[in-house]
């Protein structure tokens, strides 16, 4: 038995080898292609036609593989609220599910992935002249390598629990199965089955989003429709290929690398030295920073790994409750979600057809008018605590000018787009090439050592969005094709009180499915649904993209259930207890924000061409 284990443990140390160095690979690959092709177009005036399609092909196996290292690393989104407060022997099963669903979903899927990519072999690119099974393929290669690393982890563990578990699904299975022609019968009624009841299960059971959304949607087609499997993987193809998207892993990686060169350390001095003299400076300093550091990474995660390692010491010297910081954090984080060039803007832009240009100038106004609510509840919460030194003027110079090619980076990535310099894809490789120029001329903060960790770290996380967008696609997919949609539209247009009414009714949605799906799940499978509603009712799309990004946002930081308030903690290293009941003024206050935009429009597209 020993001996066995020792083999598995090999297998998993190749395999994640195998897949690593590649993915990593890919990143510094599909950054040099959009750099070249931006160099080549605006400075030669001579651009390369090919340019796109490399990087569309390289994406599709970016995305696979790095939801393949996502898999391995245990950082595909998933809720553990409810799985950690359960009793150890049902946390163990519940751990076994996570693995076991993921296997179920892959296995079913695989042998459809495979024929979709046959298929592709005879279409050809149109600029390379390549087969298109170049592309396609990276889908079953990437099904198989995350099924045959689920089944490692599945010998690995507790063989009475797998058992269990298997059973449990077995059972699952044939009630399904044999209730077919009842929930058939039912009409649209079966949807709450597919769709609340079993992936509300999964995802409180701690199954990983992408996976739970898979294996509902898979369910559903398989019981109640006569639909091919294969129409699954064609809308994940779709969902995860739009070129937009390769402005996610590409943010993320911009993200880590100001960190790495100190340009947001820089910032934060700068800051601190401004106003950190006067009551609730730091906080102020806290809530600039996060508006500042979003405006360039993208990914909250990293705006906050950025910034409270560098305030939270000095501000517990000057006597802030851990609590109080942790709320102030989290409370950052969802105000900052409107800020360019978010995740969740790119992600809208892709999915419902709004300009990301767009977006980016629209989210500016809406945060700052978040981030003056918070600053009015710090101020008056910062009673007590002790006042920093006021820093002498020459310093705070001093600052500025360390600081200022940290804090001219925002404005030239909003630039380069509106001046059509580079696409919203394109403008994060301008970021990238611009922050390592600082970090090795100017900072002098470069630590060649981490660019490898950093480029997994990418490939992880966007492959964890990334399928997640693309199991969402075949969900939305499905419900639209039952007829769901203009079930919801007709319900939802009829709220009482017009287009006012039916934002009041998408904040308390988006506040709800922030909080249980995260950000953008829920963006990607109720936003192509809502936006069209949206527009019947007059609301510009800009605003309303900018009031449900807001709502998600709060419900994603706002305990009990929102992760994004868990991973404040985590990167704060406060336990989420101390925040619980310091953070709802700041909630309040992010409502408060929230419902001044909804009744302005003009914040957020008050400065639209």
């Amino acid at each position: 038995m020993r001996a066995a284990g020792s083999a598995i443990a090999r297998l998993e140390t190749g395999l994640r080898c195998a897949v690593e160095v590649p993915t990593a690979v890919l990143v510094l690959v599909e950054i040099a292609v959009l750099l070249a092709g931006v160099v080549s177009r605006f400075v030669f005036h001579h651009p390369f036609v090919w340019s796109d399609e490399l990087a569309s092909i390289l994406f599709l196996w970016l995305a696979m593989l790095g939801a393949v290292v996502a898999l391995q690393r245990g950082q595909h989104m998933r809720l553990t609220a409810i799985v950690g407060g359960l009793s150890p022997g049902w946390r163990a099963r519940a751990e076994v599910l996570a693995v076991a669903m993921p296997a179920l979903f892959l296995l079913i899927v695989l042998p459809w992935a495979a024929d979709y990519a046959g298929e592709e072999y005879y279409i050809e690119t149109p600029a390379l002249g390549l087969s298109n099974i170049v592309r396609a393929g990276a889908i079953p290669v990437g099904c198989a390598v995350m099924l045959a690393w689920s089944l490692l982890r599945l010998w690995r563990l507790d063989w009475r629990r797998v058992a269990e578990v298997a059973a449990a699904l077995a059972v699952l299975a044939l009630v399904l199965w044999l209730a077919a022609p009842a929930l058939k019968a039912i009409g649209n009624w079966n949807l709450a089955v597919f769709f609340v009841g079993l992936l509300a299960a999964g995802v409180l059971l701690g199954v990983p989003i992408g996976f739970a959304f898979g294996t509902a949607t898979v369910a559903f087609l398989k019981c109640v429709t006569t639909v091919p499997l294969f129409i699954v993987v064609s809308r994940m193809d779709e969902g995860m290929s739009s070129l937009v998207l390769l402005a996610v892993p590409l943010f993320v990686f911009l993200g880590l690398l100001i960190e790495m060169t100190g340009m947001a350390r820089a910032m934060v001095a700068f800051l601190a030295g401004l106003v950190g003299h006067v009551r609730g400076g730091l906080y102020y300093v806290l809530l600039g920073a996060m508006y500042l550091v979003s405006g360039i990474s993208g990914a909250k995660a990293a705006d906050m790994a950025a910034v409270a390692p560098v305030l939270f010491p000095e501000m517990k010297k000057r006597g802030a409750d851990e609590g109080e910081l942790i709320a102030v954090l989290s409370a950052s984080g969802a105000m900052s979600e409107t800020i360019p060039p978010s995740l969740v803007l790119i992600t809208i832009g892709s999915v419902t057809g709004v300009s990301i240009a767009a977006l980016f100038t629209g989210g500016l106004v809406p945060g700052l008018v978040l981030a003056v609510a918070l600053a009015v509840v710090a101020w008056k919460r910062s009673r007590g605590e002790t006042r920093g030194a006021r820093v002498p003027r020459r310093e705070v110079w001093r600052t500025f000018w360390v600081a200022l090619p940290a804090l001219v980076l925002p404005f030239v990535i909003r630039t380069s787009v509106v001046e059509g310099v580079a696409t919203a894809t394109e403008v994060s490789t301008i970021g990238i090439a611009y922050s390592v120029v600082v970090g090795l001329l100017l900072y002098r903060q470069f630590d060649w050592r981490r660019i490898y960790p950093m480029l997994l770290e990418t490939a992880a996380l966007s492959g964890a969005i990334l399928l997640i967008i693309g199991t969402a696609t075949g969900m939305a997919w499905a419900l639209t094709q039952s007829g769901f949609s203009r079930q919801l539209a007709q319900s939802m247009a009829s709220v009482p009180g017009g287009g006012f009414g039916f934002l009041l009714i998408s904040i308390l949605a988006f506040v709800v499915l922030g909080s249980v799906l995260e950000g953008i799940p829920a963006i990607v499978l109720f936003g192509p649904l809502l936006f069209p509603i949206a527009r019947e009712l007059h609301i510009h799309e800009v605003h309303y993209a900018m009031v449900v990004i807001l709502a998600m946002g709060i419900g994603l930081f706002a305990p009990p259930l929102g992760v994004g308030y868990y991973a404040a903690c985590a990167i704060g290293r406060v336990s989420p207890d101390a925040g619980m009941k310091r953070i709802w003024p700041y909630m309040a206050a992010l409502v408060v924000g929230l419902l001044v935009v909804a009744a302005v429009p003009w914040f957020s597209i008050g400065f639209l061409k």
